[in-house]
């Protein structure tokens, strides 16, 4: 399954005019058992996918080291999404060490979720300042969120990966840290949700959603219907190589060619190493902005190290 898929039929039965809710309820159903979706991807031929049911337990934060950089992954904000952060920030401490470079928020195709949160997601980055506000019909309804001291990942570079499937709390997110100088943007333009909603009860017999207010980052720019636009704009693309020959000639393979005096004995010379050359071709070619914002990462931290020596 893909972001953009259109599911058409359940169990061979065509699901169109159902909402959301109608649509899931027929898809769940007992652990284990099997259910046919019907996939419609732009302009191919629909194909059915099976899937076994079983019961769902999302961990909204995931982390792993991409050589000398960590890279976190937020994929909702839900109520652990600060202590997964602070998890994942310290397993990758541990890991590198003294080694780590910095570090890579991924924030594609995240809907959002609790915007308390959002803000702790975005404090834990910041040392100070505003982080969002809310603006509402009266002045006195509106909200200001600020961050207190304390950068968890101790200054390290950042980068923030988004696109349009980034809305709402991850927007809050990437328009403090963008605004505040604090992260590099990367990606796509996101979705533009920049709007609050109140939920009014009415007795027992339901609620009304009300839409009240609007967000707004550090720098006082609305969210909605425009959403953030990245630093560096990088869409998502696979690497194709070129046909090349295998080996190429230089200077040293010219006869009588000038030996370098710092050159070892051809039988101390180490052979490279191949698989993580390819390693790092097939990650570059399965995702694009990922290793964009890796190279960008490495350049700024190489950077940085010079300056200092």
């Amino acid at each position: 399954m893909k972001p953009g898929d259109l599911i058409t039929h359940i169990d061979g039965e065509q699901i169109q005019g159902l909402t959301l809710s109608e649509a899931v309820t027929k898809m769940r159903g007992p652990v284990k058992t099997a259910i046919k979706l019907t996939i419609r991807r732009g302009a191919k031929k629909p194909f059915d996918v099976s899937i076994t049911r079983d019961r769902i337990r999302i961990q909204s934060v995931r982390s792993r080291p991409e050589g000398k950089i960590g890279y976190i992954r937020i994929s909702s904000f839900s109520e652990q999404t600060d202590k997964g952060l602070k998890r994942a920030v310290d397993k990758l401490k541990k890991k590198l060490g003294g080694d780590l470079m910095g570090y890579v928020l991924d924030l594609r195709n995240n809907p959002g979720g609790l915007l308390d949160q959002a803000v702790t997601v975005s404090d834990s980055f910041l040392n100070q300042g505003e982080i969002v506000s809310t603006r509402g019909r009266h002045e006195d309804t509106g909200q200001r969120f600020n961050a207190t001291s304390g950068d968890l990942t101790d200054g390290k570079p950042l980068i923030v990966l988004i696109n349009g499937g980034s809305a709402s709390a991850s927007e809050i997110v990437a328009g403090a840290l963008q605004d505040h100088r604090r992260a590099i943007i990367v990606g796509t333009k996101t979705f533009g949700k920049g709007s609050v909603q109140t939920i009014i009860p009415l007795g027992r017999s339901g609620a009304i959603k009300l839409t009240t207010q609007r967000y707004y980052t550090p720098s006082g720019r609305s969210i909605q219907a425009k959403g953030i636009k990245p630093d560096i704009e990088v869409a998502q693309a696979r690497i194709v190589p070129v046909d090349a020959p295998v080996t190429r000639r230089s200077e040293r393979d010219l006869r009588g060619a000038l030996q370098n005096e710092d050159d070892k004995k051809p039988e101390d010379k180490k052979k490279p190493d191949v698989s993580a050359e390819d390693a790092k071709a097939k990650a570059a070619s399965e995702d694009f902005q990922l290793a964009r914002a890796l190279d960008l990462l490495r350049g700024i931290a190489m950077f940085r190290s010079r300056m200092v020596n």
